[in-house]
């Protein structure tokens, strides 16, 4: 693979140093070829705001160039200023009011450069009643009504890591209203404030069960869906070695290859749309899956659309022949890390660049850009 300039050829972001949504965002941003510039603080903190000199592995920094500044000094205010005269957009991850307080909130900066875009991520959004409160990734999942949802029956919610609020609901949403966002600063001739909370994002990601809700098909004690695990036709089963495989024959025509290969005839079970006959349909299927090995299973159903896979670990997705073939995840600058995506037709797929160390390269894109820091100083 080689390192191609990408459909965002261009495009100049500014991303100020945050954790989880704000660089995955810029990665995603960088992936598509944007120049993404990091300011960094001058020393490295670990989340509790303590220096620290332990090494961190930066998949999220791949493809950026950094600047360090203190943004506590005018001087470093002054210089911020004059780079998002450069850029289309900006983006950071503070509590609201913390840019205001350093004198580089969206009056200011839009003063500067009336095109640049404004982007805000924060957990909560910028008003209401838990605006200026901490929370993470569980506590928008937990108050949108998602994680309420997720688990099995009888037991407690589970969070999905951080997908579905840090990188789903946050950066993901952030990346699409930055570059909508740029698309009508170049129409219109002028920027704008971007509000992206995870909590919001989190709940739209929730629209088809929101769907389901409101058509009645839906109920709300976990595990007792078609998609939650509930249904026997779409969760996962043990298997004799120990290991798990995933089952999500929903259709009719693939729940009949799924008991194809389980060797069940449709007559020796019950009707699956008799929801109290679930639990009857769920013990043989697991009494079947425990009877043979996790390979034993992908040979029998390979090539069939009864969509059962393995359950992978992280490495052994690594080796997956589909997965390997596809090269979605690759060792690339040292690292084992997943692929740029979506796949662009008109464009060789790119190796991502390198995560820059503090404060690396910075100088050097924005003198590219045409701006020389040496006179601020």
């Amino acid at each position: 693979m080689s390192r191609s300039k990408g459909v965002l050829e261009g495009v100049r972001i500014i991303e100020l140093e945050a954790i989880g949504p704000v660089p995955f965002a810029g990665m995603l941003l960088a992936d598509m070829g944007a120049e993404v510039l990091r300011i960094d603080r001058l020393a490295a903190h670990d989340d509790l705001g303590i220096q620290s000199e332990r090494p961190k592995v930066d998949i999220f920094g791949r493809g950026k160039h950094a600047l360090a500044l203190d943004l506590k000094e005018p001087n470093a205010v002054h210089q911020l200023i004059a780079i998002c005269q450069h850029a289309d957009a900006i983006m950071e991850g503070f509590r609201p009011g913390t840019m205001e307080r350093l004198e580089l909130g969206p009056e200011v900066l839009l003063a500067a450069n009336p095109r640049l875009v404004f982007a805000r991520m924060t957990g909560w959004g910028q008003d209401g009643p838990l605006a200026n409160t901490a929370g993470h990734d569980i506590n928008y999942l937990a108050l949108s009504g998602l994680l309420s949802t997720i688990g099995e029956a009888g037991r407690k919610p589970v969070p999905p890591l951080n997908l579905v609020g840090d990188f789903g609901g946050g950066a993901m949403f952030l990346a699409l209203g930055l570059v909508a966002a740029i698309l009508s600063a170049k129409k219109a001739g002028r920027g704008q404030v971007i509000d992206v909370a995870m909590v919001e994002g989190a709940a739209l990601l929730g629209a088809g069960l929101w769907g389901q809700l409101n058509s009645g098909n839906w109920l709300e004690a976990r595990g007792s869906n078609s998609l939650d695990g509930g249904a026997p036709w779409y969760c996962t089963y043990e298997t004799a070695d120990g290991r798990y495989v995933a089952v999500g024959a929903i259709e009719t025509r693939f729940y009949q290859e799924l008991l194809h290969g389980l060797g069940i005839q449709p007559s020796e079970l019950p009707k699956r749309q008799d929801q109290a006959q679930w639990p009857e349909i769920r013990e043989r299927f697991a009494t079947c899956f425990k009877s043979k090995t996790r390979a034993d299973w992908m040979e029998i159903f390979a090539g069939t659309d009864a969509c059962v896979t393995p359950v992978l670990t992280p490495s052994e997705a690594l080796h997956d022949p589909h997965m390997s073939y596809r090269g979605v995840v690759q060792r690339s600058h040292g690292l084992t890390q997943p692929m740029p995506a979506p796949r662009f037709g008109d464009q060789e797929r790119c190796e991502p660049g390198a995560a820059p160390k503090r404060g690396e390269g910075g100088l050097d894109l924005v003198k590219s850009w045409g701006l020389d820091l040496g006179d601020f100083t």
